[in-house]
Order: structure tokens, then sequence, then C-alpha cells
């Protein structure tokens, strides 16, 4: 069941995103060359409490981290640790911020320093992929659109998507129903309406689908080592435009 907020609710969770926001482009300012993952994990912990808000990361399912940091070939769930950026390198980092009883949920990848051009042109189409699916987030839309705009535009870049990944609606936990593959056929699933909240999260790679999971069962990557992307944002679907509930609204300060 899908679980729709009101909007008073729906205020609740875009404070919550603000902090995501926030913690991410504050992130984005320290994530360099030589910087460790682990740094930026402590960083963000710390700058989530300061706003009063609870990593949801941290203990989920036994997570043992505040973020997700994911280099290169990696797509998702890496444990922060002792890996020290490299010029070239892209890191995805997924952020989620527990505040006031309600959660955000927001990733981005960053280039660190100067990256290939083939990089470039992954990022640029995660991106499109992101906004094309929250696009769809409409009265009257099925939950399938979103999936399907995301493999259109991923595929028309020259990409694939992963398969085996998938959305999710957030609210009042990180996962909640429904599931929203980045794949399929439109005009499928629930008709979308408002109140209904997502996590819209186009995992994308440059080289084919398949992903495996690292020894320590959490971190994922590419199964042909290629490069991986991937951009979130958490989108409540309204009367109107969808609405990104995981923007910035204040300077980031720390």
């Amino acid at each position: 069941m899908i679980i729709r907020k009101s909007p008073q609710e729906i205020e609740r969770m875009a404070r919550a995103g603000e902090v995501v926001a926030d913690v991410l482009a504050l992130l984005g300012e320290r994530a360099r060359p030589g910087v460790t993952t682990e740094e930026l994990d402590a960083l963000a912990d710390e700058f989530i409490r300061s706003r009063g808000g609870i990593p949801t990361f941290k203990g989920y399912r036994g997570y043992p981290a505040s973020i997700c940091t994911s280099p290169n070939d990696m797509v998702v769930h890496g444990i922060p640790g002792r890996y020290a950026l490299n010029e070239g390198d892209i890191l995805s980092v997924d952020v989620g911020v527990t505040l006031d009883g309600f959660v955000a949920d927001s990733a981005y990848t960053f280039p660190i320093g100067d990256v290939s051009p083939e990089a470039e042109r992954l990022l640029e189409g995660c991106k499109a992929a992101l906004a094309a699916g929250i696009e769809q987030c409409r009265p009257g839309n099925r939950l399938s659109d979103i999936s399907h705009a995301i493999q259109v535009v991923t595929e028309e870049h020259g990409f694939s998507v992963v398969r085996s990944l998938v959305g999710h609606g957030v609210g009042r936990s990180m996962h909640e129903e429904p599931q929203i593959p980045n794949f399929g056929e439109p005009g499928r699933g629930p008709q979308l309406s408002p109140g209904m909240t997502f996590a819209i999260e186009p995992m994308i790679n440059a080289g084919g689908p398949d992903v495996l999971i690292h020894d320590d069962e959490w971190s994922i990557s590419t199964s042909d080592e290629s490069l991986s992307a991937h951009f979130e944002h958490t989108v409540a679907v309204t009367e109107d435009e969808p609405r990104i509930l995981t923007l910035a609204k204040t300077p980031v300060t720390q």
C-alpha cells in the first residue's frame, strides 16, 4: 500500500530534505583528492546532528556508517573507510536524514578533480534520467511511467540501467511501498495521486547492467568494472508540478 502524506507531513519531509541537500553540498565542497571516505562520513554525521537530525542509514539493518560512499565502479552502498579519493575518480554519495519523524533521501555523484569524458557523459546522462523520472511524478500518471522515462533517457545516452536495484516510497520509514524499478513499459502499476512521496534514483552503468555484491554484504559494484553513477531526489506528487523535497534553501557553513 502506498502511504499518502498530508500537506503538513510533506512540509516535515521537506525540512529533512533541506538538511540532506545541505549535507550533500558540504560534502561536494570537501570531496577532493586525498580526502578519505571515512572523513566525509564523520563530517556528514556531525553536520546532520548539528541540524537536529539523525543519520537514517546508521544502524539500518546493521549498516555501520552515516552515509554511503561508492567510488568509480561501485554502484551503491559503499561503506566509508580508508579509501582516499584520487584525481579523476567519481564518487556517489547517498544521504538519508530523519528529522521530526520523517525521512528524506538523496544521492549525488561527484567528479573528483578532472574526470574522463566518459565519466562526464555518464554523470550528465544520469542527471537527465533523474529529471525525466521526476517529470512523470504527476497525478494521473502510472508508476511505471517513471521507470520507463528513466530507462529511455539512460539508453538514449548509451548507458545501461541497473535492473536489480530500485527506487522506493519514503516518508515515516526510509523504505516504503512501492518499489520503483528504473526500467519497464509505461502505463502500468498504481495511478499516481497527490500526497505520494518517492525516492527516485536512477543507478546507471557505462557498461552492462549486471552487478555483484562484495564480501561486506553491502557494497555493490558493476560486474564488468565499468563506471557507475547514482543520482536521487525525494519527490512529492502534488496537484500540479512534482515537488522535489531535497533541495537546499540555506547557505552551508561548517
